[in-house]
């Protein structure tokens, strides 16, 4: 029987770390300190969402109907799986009031001119979002 991978401690919380992989076909293994995505690192609850929103092609609405909430829950859920990520929330309000400053708009320009980042993440950022 198979198990659900723990993403955390169960005795402090901390993160775990993959010490062994093994192929089920062949037996070969492989060892050493691997760390799990910080997906496979979220509560049981929070995985399901993450699925369930990506199933849903990011559409919040279309969760809402699924999970048979209020919008208001789904973007709290939502919410509480981003913070959960270690990141922090922001409202597309608060995205597109953000000003860019002339340097921060030249810096933009010159990750966009030396690869750094593609065109459409330099659309965003010049829109005051993030990429």
């Amino acid at each position: 029987m198979k198990y659900p991978t723990p993403g955390r401690c169960s005795v402090c919380g901390q993160n775990l770390h993959v010490t062994r992989l093994a192929c089920s076909h062949c037996g070969t293994s492989v060892e050493g300190s691997f760390e799990l995505p910080r997906l496979a690192r979220l509560s049981p609850d929070h995985q399901r969402f993450a699925e369930l929103f990506i199933r849903s092609e990011g559409k919040l609405n279309r969760v809402q109907e699924l999970l048979g909430i209020s919008y208001p829950t789904a973007r709290a859920q939502l919410h509480d799986m981003i913070r959960a990520l270690g990141y922090e929330p922001s409202s597309s309000d608060e995205e597109r009031s953000r000003p860019v400053t002339p340097e921060r708009r030249r810096q933009i320009l010159a990750d966009l001119d030396a690869g750094k980042i593609t065109s459409e993440e330099a659309i965003k950022l010049l829109k005051g979002g993030a990429a």
